[in-house]
């Protein structure tokens, strides 16, 4: 069975969601703070988390910070939190979702299951579906089958969603992608995205690149329109 981590301080959103996720055949982990979430989380990874932002002893949004010094686990942030700045840091620390209280279950059933199915590409055996090439493009190199990212021969670790994100564009450089181009390569089922998920997306990607080439300039922006790649 998948297992899903729900943290939240709200034991009466545990319990219901533990029962709508059960109901969908997933085993549900619970935990009410974030620092004996984030023990766990890293003790024994699950398939995914669900994390709340105003926990005690520990943020949701520091929780995830820890996390991804180590792991791409897929996370989905599920908070009250409804200023757009706070959507901002959820998603330029990594997380590949972000769902705001009041909710309904059916739409975040629907957010795991694409979150899942593309954390899925990652960790596919290779027989199960026909090689794929290794993407270059200039400095850059993607290898869809190892979900590997390198810059100029250094790795760059992505996310799921961010990696794909970065395969849309780099597939054909000099093209412009608009956001409706770049939600429908990195979410499926129909899932309903804003523009500033992607715009986070694209932000954190080219702080990831400018760590390793503070030079990196790959990514641009044309306003109002989308974004394209450039190779260098």
């Amino acid at each position: 069975m998948t297992t899903i981590a729900l943290v939240d301080d709200d034991r009466n959103i545990l319990q219901s969601l533990t029962i709508a996720l059960e109901q969908e055949g997933y085993h549900v982990k619970t935990y009410t703070d974030g620092a004996t979430a984030l023990s766990a989380l890293t003790a024994t990874p699950p398939a995914l988390a669900i994390l709340d932002i105003k926990m005690p002893r520990m943020d949701g949004h520091e929780v995830l910070r820890r996390l991804r010094q180590k792991s791409d686990m897929p996370v989905i942030f599920l908070t009250s939190k409804d200023e757009e700045a706070d959507e901002e840091v959820g998603l330029s620390l990594g997380a590949d979702d972000y769902i705001k209280k009041p909710f309904s279950q059916r739409l975040l059933l629907q957010r795991v299951r694409a979150v899942l199915r593309r954390a899925e590409m990652r960790g596919a055996p290779a027989q199960t579906e026909p090689a794929k090439e290794v993407l270059t493009r200039g400095k850059l190199t993607l290898d869809a089958q190892r979900h590997a990212c390198t810059w100029d021969s250094k790795e760059v670790q992505l996310t799921v969603t961010e990696f794909l994100i970065l395969q849309a564009l780099a597939q054909r450089p000099g093209f412009v992608k608009s956001r409706d181009n770049l939600m429908d390569a990195a979410y499926d089922d129909q899932v309903y995205v804003d523009d500033r998920t992607i715009d986070s997306h694209i932000k954190r990607l080219r702080r990831k690149f400018k760590y390793h080439d503070p030079e990196f300039d790959a990514i641009h922006t044309l306003y109002g329109v989308g974004y394209k790649y450039t190779e260098s």
